[in-house]
């Protein structure tokens, strides 16, 4: 391995995910998360299922058995000069709270590569596409300030296509991978900070992992393409599916939001991939329809964010409103999207008022 690089993690959940893979590549990794979960990753590691083409049984892996160190502890403690590379994987709310803003604006002031793996990009990266007028698209951010500081050219979005969760009979350092896709990032716009994920990329690919006596190549890669637009492919997949679970009385899960009426869903889905593509995607960037229902048939629980809406949470990432927005800029819109939206603000409106 060429480089050993320190990277600091926003987020334990998915960050727990990504950090794994590299710390199993001999990379170090430190997570930012509540006191309770750093006590139990740091006195008995994160603990990743991961399901293994071949194998009956998920894998379990262990962050305190891996090549590269995986820490935790809270945003009060960390430098972000000391890494080399940021990952920022907390909800996109969750940085509106006053001491992780703080954090993030230190990343912006240390000038540190930085990496996002949140369905909701960041503001920084959206001022990266060309013709994107930012200001129309704030009101979409719980606080639109934090991204302020970020320079638009250190930081990069990496759509989190695996699903994972926290399976709620167990503690909170162990993380179930359900759909075990790749992490697929934008380059940055410099050269040097995209050779950090290129060498993160190589190494992850180049894992191998003892399973019963059997050498085994883990899913859940990392991969990095040129094109600014390949991670917003994800956007399909979230209008089509994730944000329809939300119905105005109850939540469904993916499968049925998708599958339940397939024509609606690919109707969302195109119009979305058609805005991506009036904004520069090449169509090649994009995942066919086809291709992410089939993979919604394996989604039976309703998305993070419909979770979150029935427990009561009084703010969401608004990826359906970003979309919304940025469709009207470009003279499109869409009765289905409108809807969503609808029902979101109508969820989060009933939860700030018992809150």
């Amino acid at each position: 391995m060429a480089d050993k690089y320190n990277i600091l993690f926003f987020g334990a959940s998915y960050g727990s995910l990504l950090g794994a893979k590299v710390a199993l590549a001999g990379h170090s990794a430190h997570l930012i998360c509540l006191p309770e979960e750093a006590e139990l990753i740091n006195n008995e590691g994160a603990i990743i299922r991961l399901p293994v083409r071949g194998l009956d049984q998920p894998v379990e892996l262990n962050t305190k058995e891996m090549l590269g160190a995986v820490t935790a502890g809270g945003p009060e403690e960390a430098n972000p000069s000391d890494y080399d590379l940021i990952v920022l994987a907390m909800q996109e709310p969750q940085y509106r709270v006053p001491v992780v803003k703080d954090l993030l604006s230190k990343v912006g002031a240390s000038g540190k590569p930085c990496m996002s793996i949140m369905n909701m990009p960041p503001l920084s990266f959206i001022r990266r596409i060309p013709g994107v007028d930012a200001a129309t698209i704030r009101d979409a951010y719980t606080d639109p300030t934090v991204w302020d500081n970020v320079d638009p050219s250190r930081i990069t979005l990496c759509s989190p296509d695996p699903q994972a969760f926290r399976p709620p009979e167990e503690k909170c350092n162990v993380l179930q991978v359900g759909l075990p896709t790749n992490f697929k990032s934008a380059r940055f716009e410099g050269d040097a900070d995209t050779s950090i994920l290129n060498q993160i990329e190589q190494d992850i690919q180049n894992i191998r992992f003892d399973a019963g006596g059997n050498s085994v190549e883990l899913p859940v890669k990392l991969r990095v393409h040129d094109s600014v637009f390949v991670p917003l492919a994800k956007w399909c997949m979230l209008l089509a599916g994730n944000y329809r679970c939300i119905q105005a009385e109850e939540m469904r899960p993916i499968r049925e939001a998708v599958h339940s009426d397939l024509g609606s869903s690919e109707s969302v889905y195109n119009w979305v991939a058609d805005l991506c593509v009036k904004l520069g995607a090449d169509p090649n960037d994009l995942v066919p329809f086809e291709k992410y229902a089939n993979a919604a048939l394996s989604l039976k629980n309703p998305s993070s964010a419909a979770r979150a809406l029935a427990a009561g949470a009084p703010y969401i990432e608004r990826v359906d409103k970003l979309v919304q927005a940025l469709g009207a800029s470009q003279g499109m819109h869409s009765a289905d999207v409108d809807s969503t939206v609808e029902l979101v603000d109508g969820w989060l409106a009933r939860n700030r008022e018992s809150s």
